[in-house]
C-alpha cells in the first residue's frame, strides 16, 4: 500500500495516482481476507509525515494479525528504531540504501537480517535496468543486478524489486529480470509492478522464480480477491498458504 497523505493510492507508472481508501480499514480487511504480509510504503515522508506515517503504523499494528513492512523516509537506524518500535516487522529501505549503502549492514547489525527489505525501483531503458532513486523521479548509475547483489552481500533479508515499466500496467511482472535476480542471489525476491490476472502471479513463481509477488490495485479496487487467487495458484502447483 503506497501511503500518501494518511490515505492509500494508486498511480501508474509511478504517476498519476488516485485514492484507493483507508490505509487502517484496507490492511485489516486483507488480514482477514487472507494476505500473508502487507507492505506500507510513505511515498512523500516529509519530516511532518513521517510523524503521520508512525502514528499509522501504531494503527495498523493493533489491527492486523499478519506480519507487515513499513518503508518510506527511512534514513537513519532511529527512524528503523521508531517504526519497529511502533509495531512494524520489518523495514523496506530505498533511496537511502543506495545513498548510504552502509545503513544496510547497520540494519542487519543491529535488528537482524530478516527485519531489512531492501526495495529497488528500476526501469528498463536501453537494454538495462536503471536503478531510481526518490520514488522514481531520479535515475542513478547502480544498475539492477549489481545493486542487488551488494545489498544482500551487506545483509539485506530481501529485495523487493518494482518494475516501474510495469508498475500499474497490469500487462505482468518483469518475469526474465525476476529470474535473473532469484539466479543470482540467494534471498527472496518478491516481485512487483504489473499484476492485472491472476495468471501474471502464477507466471511470476514459475518463469520469474520469485519467492512472494506483492500487487496493489487488482486488490484495492476489487479485481482480484485473495482467497480466489490462492485457490487458483494451488490449482496451478504453486505452494501457498490457505
Amino acid at each position: 500500500m503506497d501511503i500518501k497523505d494518511g490515505k492509500t493510492v494508486k498511480g501508474i507508472n509511478f504517476v498519476n495516482f488516485r485514492d484507493a481508501g483507508d490505509p487502517v480499514e484496507l490492511g485489516a480487511a486483507y488480514s482477514r481476507a487472507g494476505a500473508d504480509e502487507l507492505v506500507y510504503l510513505d511515498i512523500t515522508a516529509s519530516h511532518e509525515g513521517r510523524k503521520t506515517f508512525t502514528e499509522l503504523v501504531k494503527q495498523v499494528a493493533a489491527n492486523i494479525s499478519i506480519p507487515f513492512t513499513v518503508g518510506g523516509g527511512i534514513n537513519e537506524m532511529k527512524d528503523v528504531e521508531r517504526l519497529l518500535g511502533a509495531g512494524a516487522d520489518k523495514v523496506s529501505i530505498n533511496s537511502a540504501a543506495i545513498r548510504n549503502p552502509q545503513l544496510i549492514d547497520e540494519i542487519a547489525r543491529n535488528f537482524g537480517v530478516q527485519v531489512c527489505v531492501v526495495a529497488i525501483d528500476a526501469n528498463y531503458e536501453n537494454g538495462e535496468w536503471i536503478c531510481y532513486l526518490n520514488g522514481g523521479r531520479i535515475p542513478t548509475e547502480r544498475r539492477l543486478f549489481d545493486w542487488a547483489s551488494e545489498a544482500e552481500s551487506r545483509g539485506a533479508g530481501e529485495i523487493l524489486f518494482t518494475s516501474m515499466t510495469h508498475d500499474g500496467v497490469k500487462e505482468g511482472y518483469p518475469n526474465e529480470a525476476l529470474a535473473t535476480l532469484a539466479d543470482r542471489l540467494h534471498i527472496p525476491i518478491i516481485a512487483s509492478g504489473g499484476a492485472g490476472k491472476k495468471e501474471h502471479f502464477r507466471d511470476a513463481f514459475t518463469l520469474g522464480k520469485a519467492d512472494a509477488a506483492l500487487a496493489a490495485s487488482v486488490f484495492h479496487f476489487g479485481e482480484i480477491r485473495i482467497d480466489e487467487l490462492k485457490a487458483y495458484l494451488r490449482q496451478e502447483g504453486i505452494n501457498v498458504r490457505i
